[in-house]
């Protein structure tokens, strides 16, 4: 089978450990991690996890299981990048002088329709949310100046179709 990116959300407790014992699932299976976020979710005190990975069909089905098996688990979903809408954020601190010193650098910033956020004397920082191919494109054409710091989020995404989250909130809450 073809290994294709597939993305998981997983809706969980807020427990500690919860992550190192879904991480361990992926060890076991030496499946590595391409990105992982975490926040609150839609729900109120229900987190959601969404970790992308490479794998095939048969893997995205076993590993999903797995995952739910956790005690803190409510439920877990898998999507492919078709399924879904995502997007990742990236910063990027420059040193400040080239601001001014390198017009070619407004002009990236712009073209990218990247944001700048802070500006010191000694830096300052860009903001760019878009597809990994867009925050790797601006990475690329800052690196040359001379980057002072990088940094990407994990994916974010939304499926485009309901996975209906509270109906399995509702089938937990009558068993």
């Amino acid at each position: 089978m073809k290994k294709r990116n597939y993305t998981i959300s997983i809706y969980t407790e807020n427990n500690v450990g919860l992550l190192n014992r879904i991480s361990a699932i992926f060890l076991k299976r030496h499946i590595n991690i391409r990105s992982v976020t975490s926040s609150e979710s839609e729900i109120p005190n229900i987190y959601r996890f969404i970790i992308v990975v490479k794998v095939d069909g048969e893997q995205i089905i076993k590993l999903v299981k797995q995952i739910e098996k956790q005690i803190e688990v409510i439920a877990a979903f898998y999507h492919t990048d078709e399924e879904t809408i995502y997007l990742e954020t990236a910063l990027y601190k420059v040193n400040s002088k080239l601001l001014f010193e390198e017009r070619q650098i407004q002009n990236i910033i712009k073209k990218s329709r990247a944001n700048i956020v802070t500006v010191k004397p000694d830096y300052f920082v860009i903001e760019k949310t878009g597809w990994r191919e867009e925050t790797d494109d601006l990475y690329h054409k800052l690196k040359k100046y001379g980057l002072l710091q990088f940094v990407r989020s994990g994916r974010i995404s939304v499926s485009k179709s309901s996975m209906e989250i509270s109906k399995h909130l509702k089938n937990n809450e009558n068993e």
